[in-house]
Formats: structure tokens, sequence, C-alpha cells
């Protein structure tokens, strides 16, 4: 028996169309979406919602066919999920940031039938209908300053399809969707390999996102700038579907920009503004936010390896958060295992990412053996509980191998839990490097380098070096008119850190790469010390 989150709305329904329409009678005319200078009801929203699925249903989709969306952040994004969710399809959704090669490689792999993309975004792929045999149909999305060509796959020539489609046996097909049907197939990111299809259901989704809701403190009156990208569970699951189960108002952000981002949280008052450690560091590194009223701002949620303590500290006194709760989870978790709760002390919420959400056991364990390693000690973290995904889609070896026998989904990740249960993420299993026979994560240094005034990000890697082995190599971003040196970085290191921990290269950046989630793209990194140790 599956333990029930702790929520408001207790009796929550637990698909997206009969979710859709207990948000259209809770929060009624009250705005859902705002998004250039339009406003959409949460009635408008379920309405148009429905209109989507009839429309789905027209061109043919079915329960258990797969749909993508390759497009930013926008209203009609939210409305296609839900709508093909509502027919029991699978939302497929795609990386912006794909290559037409790669978006055609997951879309043959998942079967797609229906492509839901920009004009902007097809138009670096004319050839992709003719590269998936799946593909039925390719709708396009409307888009600020990008005329469609083709008015016949137009979105508002796609939602006209569903009118004479039978009221009776469309409502039949909507409530026919079971809370244990697939609702998406989120794809990793691949960086160690080909990407998966991760399934999670309905039940999961809600069941989720309504415990972290309640226990972040999202509220009905929070006005949530949603930058994380749609196609990601932080913009997609803690994102939308997180407003709508709460009655937020959803301001949709299509590309993140520094100056637009403080616009929006003077213009729109934003309360809720979650994020990457990164977004908080750059608004950090950037004097004129004093130009900007963010008074506003009540309610941030960051979670990554590595959370400096500082940052935290800073997102209070400096960005003037009155709470930032940090998290922990990935996509076969259904994009949440740990979280702190609010009324955790500082400390905590600084330096740990919480415990486990209601319901679902963690630990961290021998990678090996899969036993309980002691608390305070290092090991793999163990995921078990109705969080955990359904499965790789069409891949029974690589589910096998990432879920044991018993349930436990293996994460990759290194923690250590206290006594109590909160959870500290140390660093990812592929991060580590051996220097010496020494075990070194970069997290840690990571960490230490936050402390260093001057520092406004870093990222460490690891390289190969004879004899040692593996050397650490750091890539640092001063802050404006800071004038840190190579040797400054490694002093301060030496004063914090054991002698093999300290960065053997320091290199100094402009920007580190990040991918569209705001994470730190170490691949990248470790092409660009080739290149410059090739050079030198």
């Amino acid at each position: 028996m599956l333990l029930e989150p702790s929520s408001s709305f207790p009796d929550m329904p637990l698909t997206l169309p009969r979710l859709f329409g207990w948000a259209a009678q809770q929060f009624a005319k009250k705005t859902a979406i705002r998004e250039l200078g339009r406003e959409i009801s949460y009635i408008q929203l379920n309405e148009l919602r429905r209109q989507a699925a009839r429309s789905f249903y027209a061109l043919g989709v079915s329960h258990g066919d797969r749909v993508a969306i390759w497009a930013p952040n926008m209203a009609e994004w939210i409305v296609a999920a839900a709508g093909l969710q509502s027919v029991g399809a699978i939302l497929v959704p795609l990386n912006t940031r794909l290559q037409a090669n790669e978006a055609a490689d997951i879309l043959r792999r998942a079967g797609v039938k229906v492509l839901l993309a920009t004009a902007e975004l097809e138009n670096t792929a004319p050839s992709l209908s003719a590269d998936v045999s799946t593909l039925s149909h390719c709708i396009l999305l409307p888009q600020a300053n990008v005329a469609v060509a083709d008015e016949a796959r137009s979105w508002e020539s796609f939602l006209s399809h569903g009118e004479q489609v039978d009221d009776a046996k469309f409502i039949a097909i909507e409530r026919a969707v079971n809370p244990h049907d697939s609702a998406d197939m989120l794809f990793t990111s691949g960086t160690t390999g080909k990407a998966k299809g991760v399934l999670c259901s309905h039940e999961q989704n809600i069941r989720v996102f309504q415990s972290w809701s309640a226990t972040v403190g999202l509220r009905s009156d929070d006005n949530y700038l949603i930058i994380n990208p749609f196609f990601h569970s932080f913009g997609y699951k803690a994102g939308w579907l997180a407003a709508i189960i709460c009655g937020a108002t959803i301001l949709p952000m299509a590309k993140f920009d520094k100056t637009s981002v403080m616009e929006a949280i003077e213009r729109d008052k934003v309360t809720m503004l979650p994020g990457a450690p990164s977004l908080y560091e750059m608004l950090l590194a950037d004097d004129s936010r004093r130009n900007y009223d963010l008074s506003s701002l009540r309610l941030g949620v960051t979670g990554a390896a590595s959370v400096p303590v500082q940052l935290v500290r800073d997102m209070r006194s400096e960005l003037g958060f009155e709470t930032v709760v940090t998290a922990y989870g990935l996509t076969e978790s259904t994009g949440v295992v740990t979280i702190c709760r609010p009324d955790d002390d500082a400390e905590t919420i600084a330096s740990t990412s919480g415990r486990a959400i209601d319901g679902v056991d963690v630990k961290c364990a021998d990678p090996t053996s899969g036993a309980e390693v002691e608390r305070g000690t290092e090991g793999e973290v163990w995921v078990r509980g109705y969080n955990v995904m359904q499965g790789y889609f069409d891949m029974p070896e690589a589910t096998a191998e990432a879920i044991s026998a018993d349930g436990w989904l293996k994460t990759g990740d290194i923690g250590v839990m206290d006594a109590l249960g909160y959870l500290k993420i140390t660093d990812r299993l592929k991060d580590m490097y051996i220097m010496n026979g020494e075990n070194v994560y970069p997290a840690e240094i990571e960490k230490a380098l936050y402390g260093l005034a001057g520092v406004a990000q870093v990222a460490v890697i690891g390289v190969a070096k004879a004899p040692q082995g593996e050397v650490g190599m750091a890539f640092v971003v001063n802050k404006p008119d800071s004038e840190l040196s190579a040797a400054d970085v490694r002093d301060f290191c030496a004063a914090q850190l054991a002698s093999y921990k300290v960065p053997f290269y320091v290199e100094f950046v402009d920007a580190l790469p990040l991918n569209a989630s705001g994470k730190v793209l170490k691949t990248e990194l470790k092409t660009i010390a080739t290149q410059k140790r090739n050079a030198s």
C-alpha cells in the first residue's frame, strides 16, 4: 500500500484530464497562464485542453500512441501536452537544443506518431518527417515574430479538426484514461551513452508533485516564473504541473536572459523562481539587478550535486527570498527523491538536499552488494517507492540494470546520509577521478572554491596525466573586477583540502558551458581541456 502524500487537496484526481477539470472547478476565473500580454483563466485552459484533445483524437491519436513536442516554453506547449494525455497518448518532450539527427533518432526509437514543433525549429530539420516512418503529422506551434508558411499545419488549423468529434464518444475516451497509464516519456541527457526514454504514469506525476508542492509551500497566490524548460522535469512537472495542482499563475519564459528575468520579476510581481544554482549565481553576479524591484520574490527551489552554502545565504540576503529550499531528484524518480522542509534550520537547508519525500525509501548503498553503508559514509544513492519510473521504453535490460529485483532504483549519485535521514549529494559516480590511487570527488572541490572571494562560478573535472593517473582541472568564472590568479585558487584549496584534491590546472573562462536546464556540461569541459593541453 502506497502512502498518501500530504496536501491541502487529499482527494485530488490522479489523471491529467481529470486534474485539469478539477482545477477549472477549484480556481475558475483565476489566471492560469499569463504570457505576452494575454491571460488564460483556469476555465479557459481546461476548454483549450479539451479542444486539443478532440483534435488529437480526430487525427487518429489513441491510447498508448506517442506524441512529441519540440518547442520552447509557451502556453500552447501546456495545452498540447494536456490534450494528448487526455486521450491516453504518451508525451515525448524533445530538448530544443537537439540537432535534427538527434531529434530524428529519438522520434524513431519512441515511434512518435505526431510532432508539434515551432517553425524555427522545424526549419533546422526539413527532412525530419521523411526520416521517421511512424510520423504521420507535424503541427506548427505559434511563435513570436516567426510566420507559419504552411497554414494547413498551423496550430489554429489543428484545433479546428476536433469540432465534429462526437461528444459522448470523446467523454468516454477521456474518462478511460487510467492513473497507471504512462503519461510521458522523458529522455535522459545521454551524457554517458545513448539517451533512454523514461516512462512515468499519470498517478506518479500528480502524487509526487502534490507532495512536492505542499512541502515547498507553493500557493495559489504565487506568480510562478518558469524558466526551466518544459522538456525537463523541473520545468514540466515541478513547473506548470505543480502550478496547476496549486492554482498558481504560470509565467512561461521561452529563453533565459538575465535582463528579461529581472524585468519579469518586477513587472509580474514574481514570487516563485526555482532553478539550477547557475541561475541565481548569474543574477547575483549582475550588479544591474539593483535597478529592478525584486522584492516580490518569496520562494526559491534549487538543487544539484553542489549547492554552495554561500549561495543559499546570498539568495536570502541579496536577492530577498523568504524561503530557499534545496532538493534532489532525477528523471527516473519522477523528478524528486529528497527535499528540505521550510522549517528546517538554515544550516540543514544550506548543506543538504533534505530527506525523502513521503512514502519513499532512500539509502546510501554499497554499489556492488546493495547493502546500506554506515550513516555518515559515502555510498550510491538508492531509491524505492511510488516515484520510481515504470521503466525505460523498449529497453528491458537497461531497466533491469537500473532497478533491482526488490525495487531499488540505483541513481549513480554518491551521497552521505545522516542519522535523521538527511542526504548530502557529494558527486556523480561518473565524475569521480582517481589521483595517485585516491578517489577525488569534484563537487567537494567546487564547494570549497565557492568560499573564495572573487569566484562567481566554478567546475572541476579530472584529466589524464602521468604519473598521477588523473589530476584536477578547475574552470573558474571570476566575479566582475576580480583579479584572481591560478596561484590564488591553488593556495586557497591547499588551505582547505587534502593535497591530492588541489587542482593541478586552473583555467579562467568567461562562462561555463550549460545545458538548457542550467547544469554544467562537463563533457564539453573535457573537450576544452583536451584542446588546451594539446595546444600547449
